[in-house]
């Protein structure tokens, strides 16, 4: 498009809509994503020790973020779910290739080095998974049967048991939730849904005593009781909490948090970000967040509703749903409801891969918005 088709379109009556429909752009989810980073930067240079260093990189991130996205946008539904297998392939062999060749830090090995920068695969297994079982599934009749739950159960469970080899534990049980609901909003039946609970509960004592680490059993020990060892295990959780108890209604005023401010709160940047907004903007602040958060999950799931393939209909109800899974789990954990894990606040924590794979989704959310409506009868 010219830049004077461009003027033109933009001064005429509905220019904007059209202009969104040839781009393929949702633009109440872009701006809402807008809001979020832009909120997110501001917390995060508190948190960082209003330090421009993390600001800066977030800023990196999150701009190379949008234009993924908007590249991803532009890819047809179709050519989505014709090379779901080799994305999930690729992915695969990259998990592999961190258990082989990977980086490590803090006693876990989950980074490829690529030179330049970090790559974490098992971020983008939270996207490769969902993609892939919603190809697979949409080619069959829905809902699925015995044959086909268990095919798509094997595909959620190699990346998922790599991933806890590495091990990441938090990662592993995001990449199987975002399969499973896949699962479930393709109609898996009562029967297999109460199967899966009794499975998880029989698989908790060989969990506990073959798979979890010593660290992992001590974080779920300190749920039940982190005051046991207050300057040991139980630090983090009871700093995060008393950071979120002190912000009050209103806060203490931004970059004004004690906990923070202070070096009391550990991963201030990055997991625990959310305790840094409770501090200083309070109940106030955090509404805010969980109102941009809602937004942002309600359109993901009008965007799934509206979708004309049963592919996506699939990758978008998913993948809407798991980014509330995501926002759940951190905040479960700092506030002390849930174990302490690796799940970062989306688009808010510190982080690359991270944030670029959030982005990659919308970008599959907004090619499923656009989606052409003869796709319907087609796949």
């Amino acid at each position: 498009m010219q830049i004077n088709d461009f003027v033109r379109t933009m001064q005429n009556p509905g220019g904007a809509r059209r202009l969104s429909r040839s781009v393929n752009v949702d633009f109440i989810l872009f701006l809402l994503l807008f809001l979020l980073c832009a909120f997110g930067l501001a917390v995060l240079f508190s948190a960082g020790g209003q330090d421009l260093f993390y600001v800066k990189r977030q800023l990196m991130f999150m701009i190379v973020g949008f234009v993924l996205m908007l590249g991803v946008a532009q890819i047809s539904v179709r050519t989505m779910q014709r090379w779901a297998f080799v994305i999930y392939g690729l992915g695969l062999i990259s998990l592999l290739a961190v258990l082989l060749f990977g980086v490590g830090a803090k006693g876990a090995q989950r980074w490829l080095d690529l030179g330049f920068t970090r790559l974490q695969p098992a971020e983008m297994m939270k996207i490769c998974v969902p993609l892939m079982i919603s190809a697979y599934l949409s080619k069959r009749f829905i809902p699925p049967t015995f044959k086909h739950v268990c095919w798509s159960v094997v595909m959620i469970l190699m990346p998922t048991l790599l991933i806890v080899r590495q091990p990441d534990l938090g990662t592993a049980i995001l990449v199987f939730a975002s399969g499973f609901l896949v699962l479930f909003l393709a109609g898996l039946g009562k029967r297999y849904i109460f199967g899966t609970g009794l499975i998880s509960l029989a698989a908790i004592p060989v969990m506990w005593l073959f798979v979890l680490r010593d660290y992992q059993k001590q974080r779920i020990l300190t749920l039940l009781s982190p005051e046991d060892d207050t300057l040991g295990s139980g630090w983090n959780i009871i700093q995060s909490k008393t950071a979120i108890g002190s912000g009050g209604f209103d806060g203490k005023g931004w970059t004004e948090g004690t906990q923070s401010q202070l070096s009391f709160l550990p991963e201030s940047h990055t997991d625990f970000i959310i305790a840094v907004l409770a501090e200083e903007f309070g109940l106030i602040g955090v509404m805010a967040l969980c109102t941009l958060y809602l937004l942002i999950i309600g359109r993901c799931l009008l965007i799934a509703t509206n979708a004309q393939s049963q592919f996506g209909r699939l990758l978008a109800g998913s993948l809407g749903s798991i980014f509330f899974v995501y926002i759940f789990v951190n905040m479960g954990m700092v506030s002390g409801i849930l174990p302490v894990v690796g799940a970062p606040l989306p688009m808010i924590s510190y982080g690359g891969t991270a944030i670029l794979t959030l982005f990659i989704g919308f970008g599959m959310l907004m090619a499923i918005s656009r989606e052409p409506k003869q796709m319907r009868t087609q796949f």
